[in-house]
Order: structure tokens, then C-alpha cells, then sequence
């Protein structure tokens, strides 16, 4: 017999997924296999026991329908395409050139944490490398096992991850670079390169900005096409360091805040967009950075929820080659009432002409806090207005209650670079996507998102044995050319299968991971 909490207004929740819960957020799992020991299995994370009443699997299999675009250039200092950084490359497209899942008896496997694993990178053997942080706690660099998620080696990192859960610096926005290094920015100010060196984590460099950034937070690091380390705070500050030297250039924007990454292409160009503006910049004089242009965008009236910040939700996307027309291109998503709209602009050096801008979502009900998806010259764009991040939804849930349900949407938005035009490709009004940063397969020709439906919602789907429905959480898949769902497949149940604006990540065996609330969770084919 199960022993049950009961608390006013909360359905009853089982006494030991809620101390499960507790330990897994309280007492982060940090024990790695000595160096040439077997990895030792992952623990799972425990799911809430009233999802066992949910249809495991909707849809069907399908086919892979390869997608041909464009490739994205490799950066000379980072990891293969795909595995370098939570958007995948340079250009931060969100696209993969390899498989995903085509939803073949889908297998769900999890690594219980204590954290969320969020940015997932794969060094030259396949192996996972992730940031896992828990706020109040130290952040820690892990080296996992791809299939099982066993710990291979872990490495606490400086600072203490912030008590806020929106907090986006120490180290979530790291890259792997072109010798298994991962350069992570730390609650400390630093930027530590720590290498992955056969089965261990060894510190190779640190570099400190505190004397540049003062006490503000480094929110991301990315290498320019010369290998200088550009980084940006939420306080502003854009720098540029010089890992040869150890020499820091700063240049602030006064009263504006960044909380995206950024993204750099092959002519020097450094994107960065604040809740302002969006920034060329370069590196033009003794590698110091320097605005090309600024452009300014409709930052709305307000914080929407599901946002970290008023303004611009989204790192810079990047189209198409610099050497192309225009110097190429950059999209983000502006703010704007009572419609949020995809921009898209020129981003060589001559400055950012507009090509288009495309309305997105109900008005009122849009708002945009991950990176669009570049495929090809088009862009998938999702809405996140309602996500509720914060200590007190964590609680609800530990007590059996639900994550506040989000406004539904997606979008294709197809740009057409000669007449300057942009219009709806296909708008999806049904999944909801809280605050997952969805991705493309351009072998398989899907889209994975990582879905929350309401309680009628998954009720009208014909679950059973449940009186209160739990919070459920799924890979979904949809047809990146017609934005219909092809299948769903529920990876688990409960406010730790929350994934929190972490990513969907696709491996090089056409696995895919999702961080979350209690760690990682893997999902392939079988």
C-alpha cells in the first residue's frame, strides 16, 4: 500500500516521490567511475506513479525524408557541427545534419542528477560533455557514457550556481572546442578550459575577467573565425579575449542587459543581441570589439511570461554564407504588441537592411525565449507565453500539482531573399512548448520539441486509472514541412522530467537528450 502527503487544495501526491524529488534537488549526484574503471550505471529519475495511467506512445514510425539546405561552414576552433554548443554551430541554426529519432519503439533512459544538464556536447569519442547545475550549488563540468548515461568523470567549476532559477550565467551558454576542450564561464568570473583527456577532466587554463566585468555574471563565451574568445554579461559588457595573451578589451552598452548567446560567422563578424538591440560587432583595431551596427527592434511594453527579460528572447540566428548576398543574414524575434515578430536583416558590414519581418501567435499570447531554426532560408519559430519558472512551481509540483500550462504555437516561417518577403509557411495552434530550445533533423525531416499538454488535454486522449492528471512531458515530432505531429512519446512524468529551457540534443546514433529538472534523459530508437 502507497502512503500518501494530502495538503489543502493539492491532489495527493506519494510520500516517496516527493522525498525522491527532494534528495534529487538537495543533493546533487556527482560520483564518476575511477580512471579505466567500468562506467557504473545511471540511476533513474522517478517519475510521478500517476503517469502510468498515459498512453506511452502516439502516432507512428515514419521514414527518414532526408532535407537538403545548405551546409553551415565549421568553425575552425570548435567541435564537429553538432556538437559544439547548445544551438550546434557557429551560426547557431538549431539544425543537425545527422538522424534523430524516427519513433521506432522509442526507449526512454534518464540519469538522475540532482541538476539540470542543460548545454550538451559530444567530445571526438561520442561522449557526452554537459554542464549540471543546481541552484545554490556548485556547478559541475561531467563526462557521461552516450548510451546508459554512467558517469565517466566529473569536475566541480567555481562559483555557486545562483538561487534564481532563470539565472543563465556560470555556465549553461559553454562550447567544446576542436580538442575536446570545453571553455565554460563560471559564477566567478572566470573562463575555465577544461580538456578531456582520455577518461578524466583536466583544468587547462584559467582566465580571469572580474578586473573587465566587475561582479557581473559571464552569460556566454564563443570563439571568433581568428580563435578570440568573445564573451558577453547580463550587465552588457561585450569582450574580447585573447587566450594567447590573456588580454581583455571590453566595450559596454550602457542601460541594456543580455541574457542570449551569441553568434559569429566566417567574416569576423560577432552577433550579439541585448533587450535594446541587435549588434554586429568586430574586431577591428588591436582585436578590440567594435560596433559595426546597431540595430534597434520593437522591445514591447512588457516581460511576457516565459521570458528572462524584456526584449529579444532569442540568440542571433545566422543565414546563409558571408561571402553570399547582403554579407548574409541574421534573424531573431523582436517583442513587439500585440504581435511578436520573426526580423530579418542583412549582417554584412554594410549594415543591417531589413528583408523582411513576419507576425507570429495570437495577439497578446507570443512570446519567444529560444533561438529560431534556420532550414535553409526559412525559420521555425516557437512560442513559450506562460512558462512559470520559480521555486514556488517546483514546490507545487514536489505536492503533486501541475506546471502552469503555456499558449500553444509554432511556426515555418519561409523567407523569400529576392522579392523581401516573408509569410507562413505552416502554423501549428495545438503543441505546447513550454520552454524546450526545439531542433531539426535534415535527415530524418523532422522537428523535435519537447511538449506539456493540459490536463483536458491528456484526458480527451484517453488516459486512465488517473483522477488528477500529473505534469507530462514528451518528445514530440513533427514534419518540418508541413508542421503536422507524426508522433509523441511520453519520456516521463512529475516536475523533474521539467526541462526547464534546456534543449532537445541529437547524438551522432540518432539519439536524442533533453536536460531537465533531475539530470538527463536519452530517447532512441530501439
Amino acid at each position: 500500500m502507497r502512503t500518501f502527503l494530502r495538503f489543502p487544495g493539492v491532489p495527493a501526491v506519494p510520500v516517496v516521490l516527493a522525498a525522491l524529488v527532494a534528495a534529487a534537488l538537495l543533493s546533487p549526484l556527482t560520483a564518476a567511475a575511477p580512471a579505466g574503471a567500468v562506467t557504473p550505471p545511471a540511476l533513474s529519475i522517478p517519475s510521478d506513479p500517476r503517469g502510468a495511467g498515459l498512453a506511452p506512445f502516439t502516432g507512428h514510425p515514419v521514414a527518414p525524408r532526408p532535407v537538403t539546405v545548405p551546409a553551415v561552414p565549421q568553425h575552425p576552433f570548435m567541435a564537429a557541427n553538432g556538437s559544439s554548443n547548445v544551438h550546434g554551430d557557429a551560426y547557431q541554426s538549431d539544425t543537425y545534419e545527422g538522424p534523430g529519432p524516427t519513433g521506432r519503439d522509442l526507449a526512454v533512459r534518464s540519469r538522475l542528477q540532482g541538476g539540470l544538464c542543460g548545454s550538451v556536447t559530444f567530445d571526438s569519442r561520442g561522449r557526452i560533455v554537459t554542464v549540471c547545475m543546481t541552484p545554490g550549488h556548485a556547478p559541475r563540468l561531467m563526462l557521461l557514457a552516450p548510451h546508459d548515461l554512467g558517469a565517466v568523470a566529473s569536475l566541480t567549476l567555481p562559483g555557486t550556481a545562483g538561487s534564481s532559477p532563470t539565472e543563465v550565467s556560470g555556465g549553461g551558454y559553454f562550447y567544446l572546442d576542436r580538442l575536446d576542450r570545453a571553455v565554460v564561464p563560471t559564477k566567478d568570473g572566470t573562463i575555465q578550459v577544461v580538456a578531456v583527456r582520455g577518461d578524466a577532466l583536466v583544468t587547462q587554463a584559467r582566465y580571469d575577467l572580474k578586473a573587465a566585468i566587475g561582479t557581473s555574471g559571464i552569460v556566454s563565451v564563443l570563439p571568433d573565425w581568428s580563435g578570440r574568445m568573445w564573451f558577453v554579461t547580463g550587465s552588457g559588457v561585450v569582450g574580447v579575449l585573447d587566450p594567447a595573451t590573456a588580454a581583455v578589451s571590453t566595450h559596454v552598452l550602457p542601460g541594456e542587459t543580455i541574457t542570449n548567446s551569441i553568434a559569429v560567422d566566417e567574416s569576423g563578424g560577432v552577433f550579439v543581441v541585448s533587450d535594446h538591440a541587435l549588434y554586429r560587432f568586430d574586431a577591428r583595431v588591436e582585436g578590440r570589439p567594435t560596433v559595426t551596427w546597431r540595430a534597434a527592434y520593437d522591445r514591447g511594453s512588457r516581460q511576457k511570461p516565459g521570458q528572462l527579460g524584456r526584449g529579444s528572447g532569442t540568440t542571433p540566428t545566422l543565414i546563409g554564407p558571408a561571402s553570399g548576398p547582403d554579407g548574409g543574414y541574421v534573424a531573431i524575434t523582436d517583442n513587439a504588441d500585440p504581435q511578436m515578430q520573426v526580423l530579418v536583416m542583412a549582417r554584412g558590414t554594410a549594415g543591417p537592411g531589413k528583408v523582411c519581418e513576419q507576425p507570429v501567435f495570437a495577439p497578446g499570447r507570443g512570446a519567444d525565449e529560444n533561438s529560431l531554426i534556420a532550414v535553409g532560408g526559412d525559420l521555425i519559430v516557437e512560442n513559450n507565453y506562460g512558462y512559470v519558472a520559480g521555486d514556488h512551481a517546483l514546490l507545487r509540483g514536489m505536492l503533486g500539482g501541475r506546471q502552469a500550462d503555456t499558449e500553444p504555437g509554432l511556426a515555418r516561417v519561409h523567407v523569400d531573399y529576392t522579392t523581401r518577403t516573408c509569410s507562413l509557411a505552416w502554423s501549428d495552434t495545438v503543441e505546447r512548448v513550454p520552454s524546450v530550445v526545439s531542433k531539426v533533423s535534415l535527415a530524418t525531416g523532422l522537428l523535435y520539441t519537447f511538449t506539456h499538454p493540459t490536463a483536458d488535454e491528456l484526458r480527451s486522449a484517453g488516459a486512465k486509472g488517473t483522477a488528477a492528471m500529473p505534469d507530462a512531458w514528451y518528445l514530440t515530432a513533427l514534419d518540418v514541412r508541413t508542421g503536422r505531429r507524426v508522433w509523441s512519446r511520453l519520456v516521463g512524468s512529475g516536475p523533474l522530467f521539467n526541462n526547464h529551457y534546456a534543449p532537445v540534443t541529437l547524438g551522432r546514433d540518432g539519439s536524442a537528450y533533453v536536460g531537465v529538472v533531475g539530470g538527463l534523459v536519452r530517447i532512441k530508437d530501439s
